[in-house]
């Protein structure tokens, strides 16, 4: 099934003129599926450009699947944070359709980074994955649910459209 979707996708690809990033004024929403150790969930983003090369916006992570052990709460479920992207689909001139963003991020639970990287088969759709990781965690303290919880390595997977 995978290498079916993967060759349906590369020969809408050769059928499609988009672009990934457009620069000032482009906007772009995003959802997938979150993936962390103690917990797997959803999160939605948006970046809004300012630039030819950079974008801000903001992303929002729910913690769904927890490990039985922890007993979280909404608060601990719950992330939110402003972001900051240098988008480089024209620095790397890769393809038109091919968007590669590192990033920093300051949340609710911890100041880190992210990169990721989209690709777009029509000006409206594409698909995304984006690793984020802490740089600095608010606390250390392990008895507290959010040291599991949104403060590690995570993976999102999911789908990006062209606002």
């Amino acid at each position: 099934m995978k290498k079916l979707f993967l060759i349906i996708a590369l020969i809408s690809v050769s059928l499609v003129n988009a672009q990934a990033y457009k620069g000032k004024g482009d906007q772009k929403f995003q959802i997938a599926a979150n993936f962390q150790d103690e917990a797997s969930g959803l999160n939605v983003s948006y970046d809004y450009g300012l630039g030819e090369n950079f974008s801000v916006g903001f992303a929002s992570t729910y913690a769904l699947g927890i490990d039985s052990r922890l007993d979280a709460d909404f608060g601990d479920r719950f992330d939110l944070e402003a972001r900051f992207n240098a988008n480089l689909s024209n620095v790397i001139n890769v393809d038109d359709n091919f968007d590669l963003y590192p990033g920093l991020n300051l949340s609710l639970k911890n100041f880190g980074g992210h990169i990721g990287a989209r690709y777009f088969f029509s000006d409206g759709f594409g698909v995304f994955t984006e690793a984020n990781f802490p740089l600095a965690k608010y606390s250390n303290d392990k008895s507290e649910i959010s040291y599991y919880i949104h403060n590690q390595f995570t993976v999102n997977i999911g789908a990006t459209f062209s606002l």
